[in-house]
């Protein structure tokens, strides 16, 4: 089985290769880029059998729901931004929201300092679950396939079992102890696991069934909202069935502008991304990048300045939109973001100390998800979801074989103090009941001249924005094929703190200590992942995918 599947995964890369560097023998009509073979495969299975791309999200969600257990759900949120075939938009909001009994100070001791802890591992770390509502409400507005049929694949995968990758032991055994502690010695994941052994899940299985069956009330009523609840109260939570019940996605606008010619796609509030995006891209337009070259140090110190510029408004005026008042005509304004890069100076970094929000942390982990589809209608999906945390809350409820999320964690749990990724709060992304929490998700479209031109998106926390923004300039400004686009070395920068990461052993050091020399603290850290890019690139006719080659990502085209 082992050796079957990375002869499938070779083969699916094959294909994405066969297309980037030459034209192609045989034109492909769409594809699937996930983070698992396996969910890129069904998405693939459930296009050839007549279904569109919405169809193909639906089966390739709850795919990575039973084979990529570490960011895959059935019980987080998520966002989804798509376009059809005729040029029309639109994004679905199915983020997580607090528990109606959670509080401002839930995290708080009796003195005003932040428990440890209380906000990422246990149950008062869960927020409502959006996945299973928000993908339920796809498949109602934009899917012409029987719900039961884009859920048979899961359920088959669960009941049969898949086989786990190298990268999933690694990181399976490296929370072993954590899964043990929080849900005992007899929990699903207490084993330890080779590569190539094979996981079935028949408590899912029989979740899955339940939701095929009944739809969204097959989650939030009866046997399996009851699991839900007791096992999130068990380890200390609040959440009620009243509370999955009352449950509602959202459609909302999508954030959309313009960068030379290409119009941009992306996700609004109560996700950051798409703002942060327009901000940053904005910043560096009046530029010649291009010319620069890629990832040197005058590109580089562009992107970061225009990073830290962004990451600021962000930590200040962001949150839920409907909880707070986000000045919007104004962070988005063209003279204001043209203000913004005033005090920016080419032979020296601008310290963060100096850039003020309104001068002119709250994120996901590394493991949040993204994939891509595109059918031969040309209808584009974009999605990224995610349980916040790896496994997010470390609750794993052994009843319905599912991880619960700990998104709580993504609201400011006081000012000023950071959370468990460094990042800083203010009072827009405070804890209320009902509340949305801020999200770095940032799902996006992008037309070129009108049409269809790239489908992205990433996992990575506070670096999801950053890398989606690298891996745009990658294919538009650099003319890099998507596969090498989405594989390309990346840095990061949020503000505070004031460093640049880099991924390690991917930059020339005589770059680094340039950008030392003047002012910028240039740090490489050990094995850190900076995103999880996939991709579809559609240019003059001919489609191409790219799968991310940090993860088991995995492109499969038809």
């Amino acid at each position: 089985m082992k050796n079957i599947q990375r002869l499938i995964k070779t083969c699916f890369f094959v294909i994405s290769f066969v297309f980037i560097g030459c034209k192609p023998s045989t034109k492909i009509k769409g594809g699937v880029v996930s983070a698992m073979p396996y969910a890129s495969e069904v998405g693939v299975k459930i296009l050839k059998a007549g279904g569109n791309a919405y169809d193909a999200m639906v089966a390739t969600n709850f795919a990575l729901a039973v084979v990529y257990p570490v960011a895959g759900n059935i019980t987080g949120g998520g966002f989804f931004v798509y376009r059809n075939a005729d040029g029309s938009s639109g994004t679905l909001d199915y983020r997580e929201q607090a528990p109606e009994k959670a509080f401002k100070d839930l995290y708080l001791d009796e003195v005003g300092n932040v428990i440890p802890k209380k906000s990422t591992v246990g149950g008062l770390a869960v927020g409502v679950p959006g996945t299973v509502a928000g993908t339920i409400e796809i498949h109602k507005k934009l899917g012409t396939l029987p719900l039961s049929m884009l859920i048979q694949p899961a359920i088959d995968l669960a009941e049969n079992g898949y086989a786990v990758t190298e990268k999933q032991v690694s990181s399976l055994n490296g929370y072993r102890e954590v899964f043990i502690e929080v849900n005992g010695p007899d929990t699903f994941y207490a084993k330890d696991f080779k590569a190539g052994d094979i996981i079935k899940n028949p408590a899912l299985a029989k979740v899955l069934r339940e939701i095929a069956t009944n739809g969204i009330e097959g989650f939030n009523s009866g046997w399996v909202a009851e699991a839900v609840v007791s096992g999130v109260q068990r380890s200390g939570g609040i959440l009620t069935q009243k509370d999955l019940v009352n449950y509602k996605p959202k459609w909302r606008d999508p954030l959309t502008f313009f960068y030379k010619d290409l119009k941009v796609i992306s996700m609004g509030l109560p996700s950051s991304g798409g703002i942060c995006l327009n901000q940053m891209m904005k910043m560096i337009e009046p530029y010649n990048i291009k010319d620069m070259g890629h990832n040197t140090q005058k590109s580089i110190q562009l992107m970061v300045e225009a990073e830290k510029r962004s990451y600021a408004d962000r930590s200040e005026f962001l949150g839920d939109p409907d909880f707070v008042q986000v000045p919007l005509n104004i962070l988005l304004d063209s003279v204001y973001i043209k203000k913004k890069m005033s005090g920016f100076d080419w032979t020296k970094a601008t310290p963060s100390s100096e850039i003020k929000p309104g001068d002119s942390y709250y994120f996901e982990s590394d493991e949040t998800t993204h994939f891509s589809i595109l059918d031969d209608h040309g209808n584009a999906v974009s999605v990224t979801t995610t349980l916040n945390g790896a496994y997010g809350s470390k609750v794993f409820i052994d009843e319905i074989g599912v991880f619960m999320n700990n998104e709580m964690d993504d609201f400011s749990s006081k000012p000023g103090v950071p959370n468990m990724f460094g990042l800083i709060g203010n009072l827009a992304n405070a804890i209320e009941p009902k509340k949305r929490m801020l999200s770095s998700m940032t799902p996006t479209i992008v037309e070129k001249k009108g049409e269809l031109y790239l489908i992205l998106g990433s996992p990575g926390g506070s670096t999801i924005i950053t890398s989606v923004f690298q891996t745009i300039l990658n294919v538009y400004e650099h003319n890099f094929p998507i596969q090498k686009s989405v594989n390309a070395s990346r840095f990061h920068h949020q503000w505070l703190p004031d460093s640049i990461t880099f991924e390690p052993n991917k930059f020339d050091p005589r770059l680094l200590q340039n950008l030392k020399n003047i002012g910028y603290n240039a740090e490489e850290k050990k094995s850190k992942i900076i995103g999880k890019v996939d991709a579809i690139l559609v240019n003059d006719g001919i489609i191409t995918l790219g799968a991310d080659y940090r993860g088991d990502d995995t492109a499969v085209a038809y």
